[in-house]
């Protein structure tokens, strides 16, 4: 009885200070869509308003952003095949993860933005979808959510989860109302024995956690050949080709720093550059520009000329692709403590892997690409454009990266047959 007014206690606190921040979020959402424009769309969605005609979904997935969605969409395609008679509806936070759920799937799942973690807002998404089976990838821990799911007795379960010793220290914030709420998870399936250690730490029940691996290595092969021949084609000749992927804001200067010092010594290299936002598309052109670089983007130009010294990939859903038309990788997200970004991609493609030293989201990728000697790290712009020259200047060194990567990958594989036997029992009868 006591334990139960404690929990009431803490979610009406919790609740109240939510509600009191609603006209923030109101701020918030515009601030973004001045940045991208797509944050001004669907804002009943966030409030968990839908149209009527909303049909019900026995399953649901829910990913915060592209990375999620990628992650998760090898676990997609194989339970759509193995149980099409079961309306999925997935659910991002991001436009982007919005935009790569529709462009993998289409109309053949529902999307919808997870709403705020409002208990009328919470309530009304359960009661609209009617889901009987939630699927959480890696860290998504919102106590409204997680509660109004047992009171519903939906199963949860957090797949391909993942929590670093930063993020431990933030949910600890709420610590006693996080626990309470993590304990009602039916499954933990964590990415790695150090991930399982930190979701008991902050509350998940022993019996419920399972080490299942990490999604990531289960990735499709990337089937980019004639696209990187059309890329290649479009050169003309061959150049020594890199791409910074996935960079944040206060990584530009450092990427040009780099590219610039690599032009000293091959004056004919070409560096592909994809943000990670695309509100910062238009910044990363005009940077190239203003540093005197040849730039060209792919929204506009298509393909690179030969005289083209950067440029910007400014769509969306093509990374892994480009991935393919490089010799090396830069992974950005970790020159600056955002924490890195997904470093199996280029492994997929056969590119050799560069990094940042801020690693802590991929902390067990990134451990074993470096005991497998299949990534480099570096710690600035200067160390950049010097592991850049180097490793145009000596291919042997180069391909051994990428081989060692790949091989790393391969042994990886079987997260995506594991976490589908946790699964698979508990979906609603045929």
């Amino acid at each position: 009885m006591r334990a139960d007014l404690t929990e009431r206690v803490l979610r009406g606190l919790y609740s109240a200070a939510l509600y009191l921040l609603v006209p923030v979020t109101l701020y918030h959402l515009a601030w973004r869509g001045f940045r991208q424009r797509a944050y001004f769309q669907r804002w009943h969605e966030r409030y968990a308003s839908y149209p009527p005609a909303t049909p019900a979904a026995p399953l649901w997935l829910h990913a915060v952003s592209v990375g999620e969605v990628n992650a998760a969409a090898p676990l997609v395609d194989r339970l759509r095949a193995l149980r099409p008679d079961l309306p999925l509806v997935i659910t991002t936070i991001t436009p982007t993860g919005s935009e790569r759920v529709r462009a993998l799937w289409g109309d053949a799942v529902i999307h919808v933005y997870l709403p705020y973690d409002l208990p009328g807002a919470v309530g009304r998404f359960l009661e609209r979808f009617r889901p009987a089976l939630a699927l959480i990838v890696e860290t998504e821990l919102w106590p409204n959510l997680l509660f109004g799911c047992r009171e519903r007795g939906i199963p949860t379960y957090i797949l391909n989860a993942r929590l670093s010793a930063r993020s431990l220290r933030g949910y600890r914030v709420l610590g006693p109302l996080i626990r309470r709420a993590l304990g009602s998870v039916h499954r933990v399936a964590a990415q790695s024995e150090d991930d399982a250690r930190r979701f008991l730490a902050l509350g998940a029940r022993p019996e419920a956690l399972q080490v299942t691996g990490n999604l990531k290595f289960d990735m499709a092969e990337v089937d980019a050949a004639g696209f990187a021949a059309d890329f290649r084609a479009a050169l003309g000749a061959p150049r020594p080709v890199w791409i910074a992927a996935s960079t944040h804001e206060h990584e530009e200067a450092a990427v040009l720093e780099a590219h610039r010092r690599l032009c000293a010594t091959h004056p004919e290299a070409l560096l592909l550059w994809a943000p990670r936002h695309p509100e910062r598309f238009r910044a990363a052109v005009q940077g190239a520009r203003e540093a005197g670089f040849a730039v060209a983007c792919r929204s506009v130009d298509g393909w690179p000329a030969s005289g083209t010294q950067v440029f910007v990939i400014d769509t969306l859903g093509e990374l892994s692709r480009f991935y393919a038309c490089a010799a090396i990788a830069f992974v950005g997200g970790s020159l600056q403590p955002i924490g890195g970004h997904n470093l199996l991609e280029p492994a997929a493609t056969g590119t050799a892997i560069l990094s940042g030293p801020h690693l802590h989201n991929f902390a067990d990728i990134a451990r074993r690409l470096r005991e497998a000697r299949a990534m480099r790290i570096v710690a600035d712009a200067g160390a950049l454009g010097l592991a850049l020259r180097e490793l145009f200047d000596d291919a042997v060194a180069r391909q051994a990266l990428a081989d060692h990567a790949a091989r790393l990958l391969a042994e990886g594989r079987g997260a995506l047959a594991r976490t589908l036997a946790l699964i698979v029992p508990a979906l609603p009868a045929a």
